[in-house]
């Protein structure tokens, strides 16, 4: 592949080259479960489609280009993801986790890998010292989102990462929030960099995927060898879709940001908001931080309704672009309730020490015009 520099660049051309039978610019879909050999035990390339098949090759290529790393292991989902990573560990293990982490994730751990006597650790990041004074001797992982999900904290990567390795631990870093266009963790010394391709990868809400990246080629054969053997991998239309997706990425991923810095300032005027939660706003108290880490602020903003559930069920009721739904970075623009919705399944008391209560929002804003979503929003307010 030819060296690509510029993201824009990248987003458009990387894993794609012409077709050489025919000369078609789009990768074709090789819809097939299987492969001829010519001879037994001896494949031309590949044997099975769980294995390799070369529209998941081209999407993996692209995917480590997104994030400047030399390898790509793309899933079926965006969890499936998360336990491959977790299948990297053993039992006795003790892994540091952010504790205000996607619920699917902490699900994950707490009620599946948890029981393999694996031990996870859910701490403030924002407090290095919290995060300096939880490695043990057995620390083999610190996860990391950032922005968190949903309270949009952030962590810094690079100090996280150089303690990690102090440990010899693993520092992987969820960046679906900023996706690839934003911030790359590999360059603040991230070791595994995950994504939930469903969001702002794929960016139309009309499929689900996940991915790591990394540059170790011994962690990308391991990884490679779960998703082999487990299973959990695209299937030849959905790499095709999300490869599509990535080319425009970067387009899509300026329009987000462009919207939610609008629409963040505006709902820093409203009344029924008591907080506004937004990394580009000089509110944040971390906007030093997603100044020195972020190129962009991205598409999600968080806010408190001043009022009641009844008062935010209202709100809701009356907004006519922001569809109440789960899930976030589609060109369409969505909101929803973690307390009731994405972050149920995180347990109630410690939903209540990270402030995920019945009056927090989580907006993803999506590429319309940033002024029919401002009105749009006004007028629900108007309550």
């Amino acid at each position: 592949m030819k060296n690509l520099s510029h993201i824009d660049t990248v987003c458009v051309h990387a894993g794609a080259s012409p077709e050489e039978l025919t000369g078609a610019i789009m990768p074709p879909i090789f819809q097939t479960s299987t492969y001829v050999q010519p001879s037994p035990g001896n494949p031309k390339i590949y044997d099975y489609s769980r294995g390799g098949n070369p529209t998941r090759t081209a999407l993996e290529e692209a995917l480590a280009a997104l994030e400047k790393t030399k390898f790509s292991v793309s899933f079926s989902s965006g969890l499936a993801a998360v336990g491959a990573i977790a299948q990297l560990l053993n039992p006795n293990d003790h892994v540091i986790v952010c504790d205000d982490v996607y619920g699917g994730t902490g699900r994950l751990f707490r009620k599946l890998f948890a029981k393999y006597d694996i031990a996870f650790e859910f701490i403030d990041m924002t407090d290095l010292k919290k995060v300096e004074n939880s490695i043990k001797s057995n620390t083999k992982l610190i996860w990391i989102e950032t922005p968190t999900n949903p309270l949009l904290k952030l962590i810094d990567i690079e100090k996280i990462a150089t303690l990690a390795k102090k440990q010899n631990a693993l520092t992987v870093v969820d960046n679906t929030f900023s996706s690839p266009i934003f911030q790359n963790p590999i360059d603040l010394g991230a070791d595994i960099i995950l994504h939930s391709t469903t969001k702002y990868i794929g960016g139309h809400s009309d499929m689900v995927g996940g991915c790591l990246m990394l540059n170790d080629k011994n962690l990308a054969d391991q990884l490679k060898f779960i998703q082999f053997a487990g299973g959990s991998v695209n299937s030849p239309f959905e790499s095709f879709l999300l490869h599509r997706s990535i080319k425009t990425l970067s387009l899509r991923m300026k329009k987000h940001h462009e919207n939610a810095m609008q629409i963040a300032r505006e709902m820093e005027k409203i009344p029924l908001f008591s907080e506004v939660i937004f990394p580009g706003l000089e509110s944040h108290p971390q906007h030093s931080l997603a100044k020195k880490q972020m190129r962009g602020y991205s598409g999600m903003i968080s806010v408190r309704i001043n009022g009641d559930f009844e008062k935010l069920k209202l709100f809701l009721s009356k907004l006519k672009y922001f569809s109440l739904a789960e899930s976030l970075g589609g060109v369409e623009s969505l909101v929803n309730h973690p307390e009731t919705m994405t972050h149920a399944s995180v347990p109630e008391d410690h939903r209540k020490i990270l402030g995920i209560t019945a009056n927090l929002l989580r907006f993803s804003v999506g590429i319309e015009d940033s002024q029919d979503l401002i009105e749009d929003i006004k007028n629900a307010a108007k309550i």
